[in-house]
């Protein structure tokens, strides 16, 4: 599966482009009643999926992410699991995803909280092969284009993907993976970009079929795979893909929210 994120500066790919500007295009816009009052909630609900209705297959403010040439697409449903509405996701030789567009400052909201579960791991997935770059479960958090970060000719490169599609494609992406054999903690640039770096989150067959609530510091992540401070976040992405592979997995995304850190954890 193409990640979201800027293509490799020394390898160009037009076709590649078009995947990061989709996410940008097919988002909603979202005028935060904060931003309008200049209240600060402590927690942003991006993904309220709890509250959907079972039967859909989209959750509340949240589009279809789909790619040039993959014609098969991963199904997302809103399902009851126990009592709790969450989005299911099932992949057969399929890649597709469902986005957000929701700008939020990592700085003031830097830990990003879900919940996923997965009834499969990948027995051809690998983090470093593009051949491998299918998982189970995967959320992206992608970050905004900002024009004083780049050099000139990645500044070019940027402006020739907004004269093809209209918009700037991320800045940087990172994505967390449940992934089939690299161990809890591994970072690794995608296998078709070092704009897309992927944390994993968790691995192997140990935690299939439980749910497992999971926090990240985006601020800090960001900083470690990239060595500068984040731009602001742009877009939110779930995803199951397993095109690379042919394989087959199921997965399941409860509720995403981005909080802010309480002055006992500063």
């Amino acid at each position: 599966m193409r990640t979201l994120s800027p293509h490799h500066p020394t390898s160009p790919s037009p076709h590649y482009h078009f995947r990061l500007v989709t996410i940008a295009l097919i988002a909603v816009s979202i005028i935060t009643p904060w931003a309008l009052h200049g209240q600060s909630p402590p927690v942003i609900e991006v993904g309220k999926f709890s509250n959907g209705a079972a039967g859909s297959s989209l959750p509340e403010g949240w589009k279809p992410l789909a790619f040039k040439k993959i014609e098969k697409h991963t199904i997302y449903t809103l399902v009851h699991d126990g009592d709790t509405m969450v989005v299911k996701a099932v992949a057969n030789g399929s890649a597709s995803g469902l986005t957000r567009e929701f700008r939020i400052d990592s700085k003031e909201y830097p830990v990003v909280q879900w919940r996923w579960k997965v009834s499969n791991i990948l027995k051809k997935g690998d983090v470093h092969r593009k051949e491998g770059d299918d998982y189970p479960a995967r959320i992206y958090i992608t970050f905004e284009y900002d024009p004083g970060r780049l050099g000139f000719f990645q500044k070019a490169k940027y402006e020739m993907v907004r004269l093809l599609y209209g918009q700037y494609p991320p800045l940087a992406a990172i994505s967390y993976i449940w992934e089939s054999k690299s161990p809890k903690g591994t970072m690794v640039p995608n296998p078709y970009t070092d704009r897309a770096m992927m944390f994993v989150v968790e691995s192997g067959v140990e935690k299939v079929d439980q749910w497992v609530t999971e926090e990240r510091n985006v601020y800090e992540d960001y900083q470690k795979a990239f060595g500068e401070k984040p731009a602001m976040i742009s877009g939110v992405a779930i995803m199951t893909d397993t095109d690379n592979t042919s394989e087959s997995a199921t997965a399941y995304y409860g509720d995403i929210l981005f909080k802010k850190v309480s002055g006992t954890d500063r």
